[in-house]
């Protein structure tokens, strides 16, 4: 099959999980013999525009407006213009707030489908408008796609409740991992197993000054490690440093894999705050290293953790109290430890999503997702 992967900023990927999926997928599906594309935003390879092949995957650069609403929109329309001229026999298209620009290759009969993320109308950076578009976006994915892949059954849940569509349900994979180099901690002033760490983006609904003021009530020599921020300041970026007293490090972004690896393995537990979105891969990251979890009590959280974390309700004093037990109660944290790394061994592997995708793809090119203007049940 030719496969055209759009949507994401591109390969290699250095910024979220889609672009992750798309590096981890991809290149599986290049090792099973199909033609894989890449669209990538040349503004973020800039060193790299001259690069036409990555692990297989053939990639074509294309330009983007650099603005906070209009990047990945304007990248996605040349890409799909530029794809629609191409024999692709799929377009697997990421974001749901990119649907509107599949309006010519579904009238063009092109099979298309489209893994619709998060519920982002939810986020509270957004005004009155956005979050207008992006309800507009999600209606308009279910009856422009062949086929919706949602990656959490909170997610499916969500679309065939709300919009009547059935969604093929894909997670995403992580790599299980272990401790190989700690001394990389040092120049952060980290010792294994001598904070609390949560990698996020500092955004109200993924909670990072709800961890923040929980922990400052600790009575503990742990440090907490905020690891994260936002592409655009915000006054709830300017706050969380504003909080920040001792014992709080914000090293900003961190895209060093190997740092990465042993900030989560060396953990002395790990917060996940996201309230919004299906599965977090950040989450399934840190459950692949090892960290014991303590998550938000939303149905994301619960789908992906089932039994190996422990959940604290959207309050300050109940964080605390959980981040307290967890000091209070370290031999109990192994145990936490061994089932979250079992989990991602049994549900959340790299190969089992690139089985699910290739297994999507085989069933649009062989038409037994028929496109639908009216979503079964919705007629």
């Amino acid at each position: 099959m030719k496969i055209a992967l759009i949507g994401t900023r591109g390969v290699p990927a250095s910024y979220g999980g889609f672009e992750t999926c798309v590096e981890e997928v991809g290149r599986r599906l290049v090792e099973r013999g199909h033609e894989v594309t890449v669209f990538c935003r040349s503004g973020h390879y800039r060193e790299r525009r001259r690069v036409r092949e990555y692990l297989g995957m053939r990639l074509i650069y294309l330009p983007s407006i650099r603005h906070r609403t209009l990047d990945t929109l304007s990248h996605t329309a040349l890409s799909v213009l530029r794809a629609i001229f191409s024999p692709f026999d799929v377009l697997m298209v990421f974001n749901a707030a990119n649907s509107p620009m599949l309006i010519l290759p579904r009238l063009l009969g092109r099979r298309i489908a489209i893994n619709t993320d998060g519920l982002e109308w939810k986020r509270g950076k957004w005004g009155p408008l956005a979050r207008r578009y992006y309800l507009f976006a999600e209606w308009l994915s279910t009856r422009l796609a062949n086929r919706i892949v949602a990656d959490s059954r909170g997610i499916a849940d969500y679309y065939r409740q709300q919009y009547g569509a059935e969604s093929t349900s894909i997670a995403y994979g992580a790599y299980i991992n272990q401790s190989r180099r700690p001394e990389l901690l040092a120049p952060l002033g980290l010792t294994p197993g001598g904070y609390f760490l949560q990698i996020t983006r500092f955004e109200p609904e993924n909670n990072p000054l709800l961890t923040l003021r929980a922990f400052q009530g600790l009575d503990t020599d742990k440090k907490l490690v905020l690891v994260g921020g936002v592409p655009y300041d915000s006054d709830y970026a300017r706050q969380i440093r504003q909080e920040a007293g001792e014992g709080v490090l914000l090293p900003g972004f961190i895209y060093e894999p190997e740092l990465l690896r042993e900030l989560w393995c060396n953990c002395y537990a790990y917060v996940h705050g996201n309230e919004v979105g299906g599965t977090n891969p950040a989450l399934l990251q840190a459950m692949a290293n090892g960290c014991p979890t303590l998550a938000i009590d939303v149905p994301f959280s619960r789908d992906v953790l089932d039994d190996t974390g422990i959940f604290f309700a959207h309050e300050t004093e109940d964080l605390r109290q959980k981040m307290g037990w967890t000091l209070a109660h370290p031999e109990e944290l192994n145990l936490l430890r061994e089932k979250a790394v079992a989990r991602i061994r049994e549900h959340y592997s790299w190969e089992e999503v690139a089985d699910g995708y290739e297994r999507l793809f085989e069933e649009l090119v062989e038409g037994r997702h028929p496109w639908r203007w009216l979503p079964a049940g919705k007629r």
